[in-house]
C-alpha cells in the first residue's frame, strides 16, 4: 500500500517503568516488553514490529510517564515530523497533538 502512513516511536528506556499500558493501546502490536531490564529495574518496552507503526499516538497518550514520542512520515513525504509529545508530567499534562494531514487513512483506525 503506497499511500500508507508511517509512524516511528522513540521510548525513553532507561525511564520506563514496565507498565505495559503501551503494549495494549497499540493496535497494531508494535510494542513488547524487553527481556532486559534497565537501570531501574525494569523490563522496558521496545518496538518490535515498527514496520506495522501507523503513527496512532495511542501509546504515547497513555504513557503515565510521558516518555514515548510518535513521529510520521506521510505519503509522498520522506521527512519524519513529531506528531505527539506528552510533557509536564509531574504536574499538568500537556498534550500536543500536531497538524494532521493524512486524515483519510486515520479515519480507519480504531482509537481508545
Amino acid at each position: 500500500m503506497a499511500n500508507k502512513v508511517k509512524g516511528k516511536i522513540e521510548i525513553e528506556i532507561q525511564k520506563c517503568k514496565g507498565c505495559e499500558l503501551c503494549t495494549v493501546a497499540c493496535k497494531e502490536d508494535v510494542l513488547k516488553l524487553s527481556k532486559d531490564i534497565n537501570n531501574l529495574g525494569y523490563r522496558y518496552a521496545v518496538a518490535v514490529n515498527e514496520e506495522n507503526c501507523n503513527g496512532c499516538v495511542n501509546c504515547a497518550l497513555v504513557c503515565p510517564d510521558g516518555i514515548i514520542k510518535v513521529y510520521r512520515t506521510n505519503p509522498g513525504k520522506k521527512k519524519k515530523e513529531l506528531v505527539a509529545e506528552i510533557k509536564n508530567v509531574k504536574s499538568d499534562i500537556t498534550i500536543e497533538i500536531l497538524d494532521n494531514p493524512a486524515f483519510q487513512d486515520l479515519r480507519k483506525m480504531d482509537y481508545l
